[in-house]
Parts: C-alpha cells; sequence; structure tokens
C-alpha cells in the first residue's frame, strides 16, 4: 500500500506565500513522476504541475506558470509546491499524485493519490 500525505495547506491573503509537502510511504513505492493537481468547488480537478524522476523535467499549468515552483528530495520521498504570489482563484484542495513512471505527466494517468490539503486564498 503506497501513501501520499499532503500537508502545508491553510488560509492566506492574496499576495502571499504556501509551501506544500507530499511525503510518499509504502512497501511498494517505486519513486517516480511525481504531480500535483487542484480541485475548486464546482469545478473538475485541474493540473498544476509535475516534476520528472531526476527533477530535471518540470512542467505547469500556463495559470500558475512563474509563480508555483514543484521540486523533490528523492532521499526523503518528499515533493514540495512552493506557491508564490497567491491568487483568490488559487482556492482549491490540492492534490499529490505519483507515477511508477520516471516521465512527467499532466494528465490524470497517475498511479497513486493522496488525500488532499485544502488551499484558501481571502482577497
Amino acid at each position: 500500500q503506497v501513501q501520499l500525505v499532503e500537508s502545508g495547506g491553510g488560509l492566506v491573503q492574496a499576495g502571499n506565500s504556501l509551501r506544500l509537502s507530499c511525503a510518499a510511504s509504502g512497501p511498494t513505492f517505486r519513486s517516480g513522476a511525481m504531480g500535483w493537481f487542484r480541485q475548486a468547488p464546482g469545478k473538475e480537478r485541474e493540473f498544476v504541475a509535475t516534476i520528472s524522476r531526476s527533477g530535471g523535467i518540470t512542467d505547469y499549468a500556463d495559470s500558475v506558470e512563474g509563480r508555483f515552483t514543484i521540486s523533490r528530495d528523492n532521499a526523503k520521498n518528499t515533493v514540495y509546491l512552493q506557491m508564490n504570489s497567491l491568487k483568490p482563484e488559487d482556492t482549491a484542495v490540492y492534490y499529490c499524485a505519483g507515477r511508477n513512471g520516471p516521465s512527467p505527466s499532466s494528465r490524470n494517468d497517475y498511479d497513486y493519490w493522496g488525500q488532499g490539503t485544502q488551499v484558501t486564498v481571502s482577497s
């Protein structure tokens, strides 16, 4: 059983920053590409960012490009999402996702998903 546990969500004012963390564990976990997705109330889950197994390749949704940064520490089986210049439209539940393969992906084709952490940005 693979577990992905997100942390770091909360309530912040627009313009401020938050850093999300996602720790992976489990006897069958194989460190592959990781991603962050989000789902706002009444909307479908959408891609936010992804990073390759090595960390050398990243990709972002246009809506967060230049404001969010995804990174990872493979020694700790942890992936991070640094979110700067937050906007009210960034309010959503943020989900961490993991793949067995090394290549990053903006699609929902991930093998593991976390339970999500709430991020609320007030204006």
